[in-house]
C-alpha cells in the first residue's frame, strides 16, 4: 500500500493528548500532526526521534499532516498509524497473498458481530466455514528482534478475544492476526507484564481453537506492504 502523498522527514518534539504530535521540519518550521495511534507508543515517542509525515490539502481535515513512520536511522522503520495494517491487509487478502486464507473468495471489512463489535475482516467462500479475522498492530519491541502486543492495557482487545472464542464455539473459524508494523522483528509474543488480563484471555481463546497468525511488513517512506510469516512464542 503506497502512501497517497510523498512523505516528508522531521524531528519529533513531543507527542501529547494521544492523537497530536509536534514536529520540526527540515526548514525549521514547527507543525502539529495527527497521530493515528491510541496506544502508549512505548519506545516510539521520544523527543528527537526522526519521523516521517504525510502532508494533505484536504479542507475537511483540521491538521495538514499525519504522522506515519518512525525512522530508527539504522535502516529500520516502524509504522505508527494503526489504520494502515487493515488497509494493507485488505489488498493482500484480495490478491490471495496470504496462503492461510487464500481460498476465501469474499472479503468484507468492519462487519457487525458479537456484542456491539465489528470484526476487522469476515472471509467467506463456498464450502468453507466463515472466517472471523481480527487484526492487531504490533509496534512494541523491548528486546532486539522481538515484537510484543499490547503496548498498554487493552480492554477492547480482551473483549475481541472473548468474541472470537464464541465464534469458534458456534462452528466458525476465528483468527487473531498480529501484523508487526516494524522492520526489525523476527518473532512475536505477548507483553503479559503490561496486560496480564489480555494474556489470560489469549490463552483461553487459543485453547478454544482461535488461530494465531503473525506477519511482518515491508516499510519505507514510499509505503507499507505485507511481508512474511513470523513465529509466535508464548510469553514466559
Amino acid at each position: 500500500m503506497r502512501f497517497q502523498t510523498p512523505l516528508i522527514p522531521g524531528v519529533l518534539i513531543q507527542r501529547y493528548k494521544r492523537f497530536l504530535a509536534d514536529v520540526r521540519l527540515a526548514d525549521g518550521t514547527e507543525v502539529t500532526a495527527h497521530c493515528a495511534n491510541p496506544g502508549s507508543m512505548l519506545g516510539l515517542k521520544e523527543p528527537g526521534m526522526k519521523v516521517w509525515l504525510e502532508p494533505n490539502d484536504d479542507p475537511k481535515k483540521k491538521l495538514k499532516y499525519g504522522w506515519r513512520l518512525v525512522d530508527h536511522e539504522n535502516g529500520h522503520f516502524t509504522g505508527v498509524d494503526t489504520s494502515v495494517p487493515n488497509r494493507a491487509l485488505r489488498v493482500a487478502f484480495e490478491a490471495g497473498e496470504v496462503p492461510e486464507v487464500a481460498d476465501y473468495e469474499n472479503v468484507r471489512a468492519e462487519v457487525k458481530y458479537g456484542t456491539n463489535s465489528r470484526i476487522d475482516f469476515l472471509l467467506t467462500g463456498e464450502g468453507r466455514r466463515d472466517c472471523y479475522l481480527e487484526v492487531k498492530c504490533v509496534t512494541l519491541s523491548r528486546e532486539a528482534g522481538l515484537g510484543e502486543f499490547p503496548d498498554s492495557v487493552t480492554a477492547r482487545g480482551a473483549k475481541h478475544l472473548v468474541e472470537l472464542t464464541e465464534m469458534v464455539r458456534t462452528g466458525h473459524r476465528a483468527i487473531m492476526f498480529y501484523l508487526v508494523q516494524r522492520t526489525d522483528c523476527s518473532r512475536v509474543t505477548l507483553a503479559a507484564d503490561i496486560d496480564p488480563t489480555y494474556a489470560a484471555g489469549f490463552a483461553t481463546a487459543r485453547a478454544a481453537g482461535v488461530e494465531v497468525m503473525c506477519y511482518d511488513t515491508k516499510i519505507s517512506p514510499d509505503g507499507v506492504w505485507l511481508g512474511k510469516p513470523l513465529p509466535f512464542f508464548d510469553p514466559d
